[in-house]
């Protein structure tokens, strides 16, 4: 397999439609997948650029956060890792990539649901890395309701919103007073903030939410030196996708970008890498989209 630095076909780079009609019990765990999602493993080659940062990244067990997770450690970071206590197995091996990289992991197993435990992720991570400097909220959840708006029970409607917005203040608000002038801030919004899909419309609400909040947020802690900026994925190949999603839908994902095909998690590495790096020193508030040609915005 190539690396990032060779040239190649984006619309032939991976796998395209169909994917496995696989259906997983949620959360999803990454070794059940009988298509692997591509976290950078054999690909990404890291420069020094994060020497020395502490990362937090929620949601980091597999998926876009285990990516982040190995990418930052190639370029230099200790990573704190969130992620529920059932995906430990996921867990387990985000840890081993990144202290094979070299760098120290810390495993924070748990629910962002709960306040406390959102206080106490970020007191870990400074107590056990010596630091905050990068916090990536990444942790989502989302179940579609084909049924519509009178499908969606008040039960989902809360673990979403808690588990995507709430969560997201609870753990920026711990983290704020540990971050000095340069630290930097990256949340995941999605496509779904611009191009809501009816199924998905209490998680595309939490997701245009986030959006709002990283803009309004950079605007509040400019003065501060500390920059807040979001990544905006399409359609990501990840162990959420067979979890959540009608089996037509998982087959067919990603098949109607122009690119043609779902996207992997290791392609949005380098974006949140370039966010925490002192490259984008002149960039917050904005989102980098990372959605295989779906326009937005």
């Amino acid at each position: 397999m190539s690396d990032q630095t060779t040239p190649q076909d984006p619309t032939t780079q991976h796998p395209a439609p169909e994917q496995p009609a696989q259906p997983l019990e949620h959360p999803g765990r990454t070794g059940d997948m009988r298509q692997q999602p591509d976290h950078g493993e054999d690909t990404y080659v890291g420069s020094g650029r994060l020497d020395g940062k502490r990362a937090l990244v929620t949601g980091g067990d597999s998926g876009i956060g285990r990516a982040v997770a190995l990418a930052f450690a190639r370029e230099g970071a200790d990573v704190a890792l969130v992620y529920l206590p059932e995906e430990e197995p996921d867990a387990r091996e985000t840890v081993r990539l990144v202290e094979e990289a070299g760098r120290r992991a810390l495993a924070l197993p748990g629910d962002i649901r709960d306040e406390a435990f959102c206080g106490e992720v970020v007191a870990r991570t400074v107590a056990d890395l010596g630091g905050l400097d990068v916090l990536v909220n990444n942790a989502a959840y989302q179940m579609a309701q084909d049924g519509g708006l009178l499908d969606l029970t008040t039960e989902q409607l809360d673990r979403t919103m808690k588990t995507n917005v709430y969560a997201l203040f609870w753990i920026t608000r711990a983290a704020l007073p540990h971050l000095a002038p340069g630290s930097t801030i990256i949340n995941t919004t999605s496509v779904q903030a611009f191009q809501p899909s009816p199924p998905l419309i209490d998680y595309a609400a939490t997701k245009a939410a986030i959006l709002n909040f990283t803009k309004a947020l950079a605007q509040q802690v400019a003065e501060q030196g500390i920059r807040v900026n979001a990544v905006a994925p399409g359609p990501i190949w990840t162990p959420l996708i067979p979890a959540t999603m009608p089996t037509e839908k998982v087959e067919e994902f990603g098949g109607d970008t122009p690119l043609g095909r779902a996207g992997q998690p290791a392609e949005l590495a380098p974006a949140y890498v370039f966010l925490a790096s002192q490259e984008s020193s002149y960039i917050t508030g904005e989102y980098i989209a990372a959605t295989g040609g779906r326009i937005v915005g």
